[in-house]
């Protein structure tokens, strides 16, 4: 197992690094031993022991980095230059960095670390919450297949991953980085639809939601172009076209396309004030 032999620190411990702990362990990936978490937050911090016992956690970021193979930075962006300049001292020459840090390149991170240490950079999204998360990763000039294979087998604990050029995290951003967002939009406009059709609210949210995470399943299982699926259920005169061609001439795709093309340039203006 490439994890076998790994000690990963969490810088960060809020809802995305704890989702990384807790996919680790669930899926056996590692033992709770060989992980390690920061936090500012004491009680936060106790939580988080109480719940995956054996974790070393701790305030001190430089102490949780001592030793460590692997550093996973989860803290916000803002925060990333006082906490690098906390830990970049007591990170080792062969400790692999990984970013969760949106905006910020590898390049960056290697110019604050002051050190040629390879970085991955990442992107999830919060249904790793429930172990459904899917993230992108990008290597940096000084990583290899190996550091690669890691954060790789890392984020597979949470959901599934893609690895994709530095210069499409953007994009990645834009589209399933942002994308919850936008599904949770469509569930919580569905579920007003429902309710405006005389449906009571609970039952409505729970159709609605059953029916977004029911279509996605199908598309990934059955690996089916959307498209064909979508005319597998409108049948000639039948009341799924009707509404697919009232979606259609309020420009739902077109919104959907204009979405993302601006959470993407959002994310590269981010990256260009870093």
């Amino acid at each position: 197992m490439v994890l076998s032999q790994q000690t990963i620190t969490v810088i960060g411990a809020g809802n995305i690094g704890r989702a990384l702990i807790g996919g680790l362990i669930r899926g056996e990936y590692v033992m709770p031993e060989q992980l390690r978490a920061t936090r500012r937050n004491p009680a936060m911090l106790q939580q988080l022991q109480d719940d995956f016992p054996g974790v070393r956690t701790g305030t001190d970021n430089a102490e949780a980095v001592d030793g460590a193979s692997v550093v996973v930075l989860a803290i916000k962006p803002q925060n990333a230059r006082q906490v690098i300049h906390e830990i970049r001292d007591a990170v080792n020459d062969e400790t692999l960095i990984v970013s969760v840090l949106a905006g910020v390149t590898t390049a960056g991170l290697v110019d604050a670390f002051g050190r040629e240490l390879p970085v991955v950079r990442t992107m999830p999204n919060t249904p790793m919450l429930v172990d459904e998360g899917a993230t992108a990763i990008a290597g940096g000039v000084h990583t290899d297949e190996g550091h690669l294979a890691i954060v790789q087998r890392m984020f597979e604990a949470v959901g599934t991953v893609e690895e994709v050029p530095e210069y499409l995290m953007d994009a990645v951003t834009g589209l399933s980085g942002s994308g919850p967002a936008y599904v949770y939009m469509f569930i919580e406009a569905l579920t007003d639809a429902g309710v405006k059709q005389g449906l009571p609210r609970p039952t409505a949210f729970r159709l609605a939601a059953q029916t977004v995470y029911g279509a996605a399943k199908l598309v990934l299982d059955t690996g089916k172009h959307p498209a064909i699926l979508r005319d597998e259920v409108t049948t000639p005169g039948g009341t799924a076209i009707s509404a697919v061609a009232e979606l259609e001439s309020h420009g739902l795709r077109t919104m959907l396309i204009n979405a993302v093309a601006t959470a993407t340039q959002r994310s590269h203006e981010l990256a260009n004030d870093e």
